[in-house]
Parts: C-alpha cells; sequence; structure tokens
C-alpha cells in the first residue's frame, strides 16, 4: 500500500506542477484545492469513522475499538486543523486576510473546538474504562454536528467561500477534475494506511 500512495502522491504532485491548467475563474492560485478539497473531505471521513468504532465499542467492549475510535479522531483533528490552515491561504491570497468569520470558517473553527474538546476529555480520564465509555459517547454526540457544520450551515448564509465543485457552476477542464478526483482517493488511502500502522 506504501507504494501505491507514493506513486499515487507523486503523479499528482507531478499533475499539478506540470499539466493541470489554471482553474477558470480561480487562477494558479486556486491550485490549492487540491490540498484543501482531500484534506476536508478526511476529515469528514475520520469523524464518521471514530463514531463507527465507538459503537462498536460500546456494543462488544473490546477495547481495540476505542485504540481506532481515537485514532480516527485524532487524524481527523489533524486532517481538518490541514484543511482549514490551507483554507486561510487561500483566504488571503484571494480575499486580502487569513480569517475574516465567513460562516464556513466559522463552523469549522466550532468543529475544532468540538473534537479539540474531545482530546482534551480523553487526556483527562486517567481510568482506562471510563475514558472508553465517555469517550465513545462523545465521539456519537460530536458525529451529529458533522453534517449540519459542513455541508448545512454555511450554505445557509452568504459567503466569500467557493460553492462545492459539483454545484458551483465553476467550469473546470476535465484534467481538474481527474486530478482533484485522485487527490481525494490518495488522501483517504493515506488516511487508511495511518488507521492501520
Amino acid at each position: 500500500m506504501n507504494k501505491i500512495i507514493f506513486l499515487l502522491t507523486t503523479g499528482i504532485v507531478a499533475a499539478i506542477i506540470f499539466f493541470v491548467p489554471p482553474i477558470k475563474g480561480l487562477g494558479e492560485l486556486a491550485k490549492i484545492i487540491f490540498f484543501h478539497v482531500p484534506t476536508a473531505w478526511v476529515s469528514v471521513v475520520a469523524f464518521f469513522s471514530s463514531a463507527f468504532f465507538a459503537s462498536k465499542f460500546l456494543r462488544t467492549n473490546n477495547f481495540s475499538f476505542d485504540e481506532l475510535s481515537a485514532r480516527a479522531a485524532k487524524l481527523g483533528f489533524v486532517f481538518v486543523l490541514l484543511s482549514t490552515i490551507s483554507g486561510a491561504i487561500f483566504s488571503k491570497l484571494t480575499w486580502g486576510a487569513y480569517w475574516n468569520w465567513d460562516p464556513r470558517q466559522t463552523t469549522i473553527f466550532v468543529l475544532i473546538l468540538i473534537y479539540g474538546a474531545y482530546l482534551t476529555l480523553r487526556a483527562a480520564i486517567t481510568d482506562e474504562k471510563i475514558r472508553a465509555k465517555v469517550s465513545a459517547v462523545y465521539s456519537l454526540l460530536s458525529v451529529l454536528t458533522v453534517p449540519f457544520l459542513v455541508f448545512v450551515i454555511p450554505r445557509m448564509y452568504f459567503s466569500l467561500h467557493p460553492s462545492p465543485i459539483s454545484s458551483s457552476g465553476v467550469e473546470m477542464d476535465s484534467e481538474v477534475v481527474i486530478v482533484l478526483v485522485a487527490a481525494v482517493v490518495d488522501a483517504t488511502l493515506i488516511f487508511v494506511r495511518l488507521m492501520r500502522r
């Protein structure tokens, strides 16, 4: 799997540098989407994975599921931070400020707080059984907020953030779409590899 990830990552980076044309209406700066979109995608996958393994733990009391749930939440936290940082860089280059409390920035900030609290909670509880049960319940409750904070609430208000690619109306060359899909697959494989380490 490591070789596949290495070859795919190398191919994507080469394609972004040498083959992908500027995105219409957004220019060269928009190439950050090849990092931003995959990390955002993986953060959502990770948070749902954490909840899935949390539910498995509550049903079985198997602590390996607690470990997987915690690992997925930690990875989700890292990926959502990477997505937020890359989004802030694009915001600075495009709108002149790293942060302007845009609806999408605000809801992602809330999501970071929720999962930061999850990690703090796990660190604060020393008893393994209590930590696992409390973390599992917290994970299941937290994941309920993810669809609303990522997909629903930001669309209810005016936002400087570009619309999701599927509904933005921005015309993209086929090369852009292919490389973006490949980048999402690559990031997902990286997540799976990190979960299996």
